[in-house]
């Protein structure tokens, strides 16, 4: 079964469903020499912090090819996915009055075509051998082990 053309529900059935639910996600992990890739998000949950670029799996979708669409839609670039690299759970966004509980299953990609470029979610990109310190708590304390250079 091949994923949606765009996101299977509208807004109102979105926070319906994951005010009952957990969310599954998936982060996507892009390291080069010259660090992990994060973007700076312009939506909320966590307006304004940075983040790994990640989205909710849809149903009947696989795990790796929620990768590749969550790169493409992110950052503009086409990926494989790698190996899974552990999962992450967000209580700080529940703690900060957020309606979700999302769950992420973390993988690492790797860029086989395309420029990064942002997205209306995020434009700000970049790449960071040092966790900025205004990145998703849950992220950071996530990538820290991750990021060679990272205190």
């Amino acid at each position: 079964m091949s994923a949606p053309a765009s996101f299977p529900l509208s807004r109102r059935e979105f926070e319906e469903t994951y005010r009952r639910v957990p969310r599954l996600c998936v982060e996507v992990v892009i390291r080069q020499p010259d660090g992990v890739l994060l973007v700076q998000r312009e939506i909320d949950p966590c307006r304004g912090q940075w983040h790994l670029p990640g989205g909710t799996v849809f149903f009947g979708e696989s795990l790796p090819a929620a990768v590749v669409r969550v790169a493409r839609r992110e950052l503009g670039v086409s990926v494989t996915a790698g190996d899974m690299l552990g999962y992450l759970e967000y209580p700080s966004v529940v703690a900060d009055g957020y309606w979700g509980w999302p769950v992420g299953i973390a993988f690492a990609a790797t860029i086989v075509g395309g420029r990064v470029v942002g997205s209306d979610e995020g434009r700000q990109t970049g790449w960071f051998t040092d966790i900025p310190a205004n990145t998703v708590r849950e992220q950071a304390d996530f990538l820290r082990p991750l990021v060679p250079s990272a205190p």
